[in-house]
């Protein structure tokens, strides 16, 4: 299917925000046929971001497709990535050697990256005891199986703000796409959200659409109906967007 020129105002979503496991990926790879449509949307005008837990290394280990994307908002929203300059910039604080030292006295399996501490279920009880122990106020984040510790207010969301400034996109043109509790928040902010038919239920019934396919299926149907229409027929859910003040006497 041929894509839309970008021409301004003539298209209403500018971009996609996708996660990646589970998402655009299947057991950690993405297929040839998810690449594709993410090409053509990409030589249709519009601009993709990738906004996954994974850390930048995990993630180019098996995603040698990165320059696809516009930005990358890894480690849950506490570091972007642009691959077109392979800078990397933190945007949140360092795990601290505190807790790192103590989720490895404890015999927790984990991986620190520049911000996130990252270990999988059921290690969060650990975790949760950790931080109340040293007095810290990180928070834990779940991704499915995964378990991430990360210091507060640190979102996809939060990751995907400072994204879309540098790339001059406002949230309310941007659809995002996910599939776990991580993405709630990400998806929340953007001006249309989907969930993959994969999606844990809670995502789904907070989505403004849920695609038939699962996976990259799922985000190549998404990806032909940004393309043909703008997915014109969908509206955000209401309570999503709830109408501004009255105005006038």
């Amino acid at each position: 299917m041929a894509g839309r020129a970008l021409t301004g105002d003539a298209v209403k979503y500018l971009a996609l925000a996708t996660d990646y496991d589970g998402t655009i990926a299947h057991d950690g790879f993405v297929d040839d046929a998810t690449l594709a449509a993410l090409r053509r949307l990409r030589d249709a005008g519009r601009r993709l971001v990738l906004v996954t837990g994974r850390e930048l290394e995990a993630l180019l280990a098996v995603f040698p497709h990165t320059a696809l994307f516009d930005r990358l908002v890894l480690e849950n929203g506490a570091l972007l990535y642009d691959p077109a300059t392979h800078v990397a910039r933190p945007i949140a604080a360092p795990p601290p050697p505190a807790l790192v030292d103590e989720l490895v006295r404890r015999g927790v399996p984990l991986s620190a990256g520049r911000s996130v501490v990252a270990t999988v279920v059921p290690h969060e009880h650990a975790v949760l005891a950790a931080i109340r122990d040293l007095g810290l106020e990180w928070h834990v984040v779940f991704n499915k199986g995964a378990v991430m510790a990360l210091p507060p207010g640190v979102t996809k969301a939060s990751g995907l703000v400072p994204a879309l400034e540098e790339l001059g996109i406002p949230p309310e043109r941007v659809v995002g796409v996910g599939d776990a509790e991580n993405d709630h928040a990400f998806l929340q902010l953007c001006g249309l959200s989907a969930a993959v038919a994969n999606a844990l239920p809670a995502v789904k019934a907070t989505a403004d659409v849920v695609t038939a396919g699962a996976r990259g299926a799922g985000v190549i149907e998404l990806i032909e109906r940004m393309l043909a229409d703008d997915l014109v027929g969908v509206r955000p859910r209401p309570e999503r967007h709830p109408p501004g003040p009255a105005t006038g006497a």
